[in-house]
């Protein structure tokens, strides 16, 4: 019949092969309209939205949550001619219902819509503007469970999909039973990890916007869960078996192939910040940075935007194809960033060409934008430098591996107050260690020693390398 149509899972990214199925904001039987999520799947770079590219009414879901489809698979049935015509193709609603759709079905038409144009829209994951349409009450019978079950075709592993309707007491008024249920609020990396950590959203209050559950309602219920469960000691033996997907797949490919095909060499350097910590403070009280937070990471990024205007080679890439070093006369500056999904390096672009302030809060909306999930695949394409900060872990420092693409990486370690030999007097000092991994086809040892001492001159002294350069 050609009224129904396939939509397959497309490429939203640049070259990517598959992805996971993270959650269907859809249900057998429901209507959808053009360009209305319908899923959430996680790439091997972000959290993607998929919109529906038809408009009609859901047929079949044909690939259950959890499951990880190549590019090109069929996801979702959408009967497109319900959408004109009410009832056309499904079967009469029991009981005042929505309706059931018929499942015997004739051959389905494959198609795919999805244009270059179209999937360039579609990278990234945010709040859509259609997003409250979701929310609204749906009526269910009221005989019926509020978690209902898809039936799953043939096609697909028989797999109940959790689902994420819940009674709201505030419809129920008096408790009595009206059918009235609404959707618990949820971003897909919030319930992953309430996944991981063994909690029920559907059991939580959202104290976000709109009562949206937040990852500090998320830990608030897992510390809870922690302090009531009866102390006992862990099982011995055993194993555990994690699958290898997402985001911590694609880094370790990435990670493997770094290591196999580029020449590291690390160079390390030991220096007193003391200088560059007053600085934090004194900005901390200047009213350009009174809305934003300010670490010792921007001096380090400031630090290394002025490394690189004066050793561009830093900034370049090896392009073996080609037999070419590309120099890049922009700074995407990396951050390295630990999320639940797992390593990520979201870029600012075109870093260098702004100022201390305006850094600052980009690096800000970078590191927040992370935590959240929220992170595009744009945001992670084209960097050119990265910074990895240990030191927020307590690490003093590491040997980093160069993310690919790039020919350099520095890793910030944690500053601690130790005794420093200054101006001829032993005294307690912060002091930190950087650790420099380059690329040793394109940056040899004499110029990744001046860069490392270039960054290091600017932290130690980063007002007066900064009045040297007016």
């Amino acid at each position: 019949m050609a009224s129904l149509k396939q939509f397959r899972l497309p490429d939203v990214g640049e070259g990517l092969t598959e992805a996971e199925i993270v959650h269907w904001h859809v249900k057998v039987g429901d209507a959808v309209t053009q360009n209305q999520t319908i899923v959430d799947i996680e790439t091997a770079k972000a959290l993607v939205e998929l919109p529906s590219p038809f408009a009609g009414v859901v047929s079949e879901l044909l690939i259950p949550e959890g499951t990880t489809v190549d590019v090109g698979t069929p996801i979702i049935i959408i009967d497109v001619a319900a959408a004109a015509v009410p009832g056309d193709g499904v079967a009469p609603a029991a009981e005042g219902g929505a309706p059931v759709p018929e499942r015997s079905l004739p051959a389905v038409a494959a198609v795919s819509e999805m244009s270059p144009e179209r999937t360039a829209n579609l990278v990234g994951y945010g709040p859509r503007a259609d997003s409250a349409v979701r929310r609204r009450q749906r009526q269910v019978p009221a005989a019926t469970s509020s978690r209902p079950t898809p039936s799953w075709p043939s096609v697909a592993a028989s797999v109940a999909m959790p689902s994420i309707a819940v009674t709201d007491p505030s419809v129920a008024g008096d408790g009595a039973d009206d059918g009235n249920v609404v959707s618990v609020l949820a971003k897909p990396p919030i319930r992953k990890l309430a996944r991981d950590l063994g909690i029920d959203v559907q059991l939580l209050h959202g104290t976000g916007p709109d009562g949206t559950i937040t990852r500090s309602d998320v830990e608030a219920a897992a510390d809870s869960s922690r302090q009531a469960a009866p102390t006992r000691p862990l099982p011995r033996g055993g194993e555990e078996r994690i699958p290898i997907r997402g985001v911590r797949k694609a880094t370790a490919q990435a990670m493997v192939n770094s290591v196999l095909t580029v020449p590291h060499v690390t160079e390390f350097t030991t220096i007193d910040v003391t200088r560059s910590m007053r600085a934090v403070t004194r900005l901390r009280e200047l009213p350009e940075f009174a809305d934003v937070k300010v670490t010792p990471l921007l001096l380090v990024a400031k630090a290394i935007l002025l490394g690189l205007e004066r050793y561009p080679m830093v900034n370049s890439t090896w392009d073996e194809p080609n037999g070419e070093i590309v120099v890049k006369h922009y700074v995407n500056l990396g951050i390295a960033a630990a999320t639940p999904r797992g390593l990520v390096v979201p870029n600012i672009k075109n870093a260098e060409a702004l100022s201390l302030p305006q850094l600052a809060r980009s690096i800000n909306a970078l590191a927040l934008t992370a935590r959240e999930g929220r992170t595009s695949v744009a945001d992670m394409q084209r960097g050119s430098f990265t910074i990895t900060n240990v030191g927020v872990f307590g690490v003093d420092t590491g040997t980093p591996i160069i993310n690919p693409g790039e020919a350099a990486i520095l890793a910030f370690g944690a500053i601690r107050e130790q005794p420093w030999v200054h101006r001829g007097k032993v005294k307690p000092r912060s002091v930190t260690t950087l650790a420099l991994s380059f690329d040793h086809r394109i940056v040899d040892g004499e110029l990744g020693s001046r860069f490392l001492r270039d960054v290091a001159m600017f932290l130690e002294d980063p007002a007066s390398s900064l009045l040297a350069r007016l």
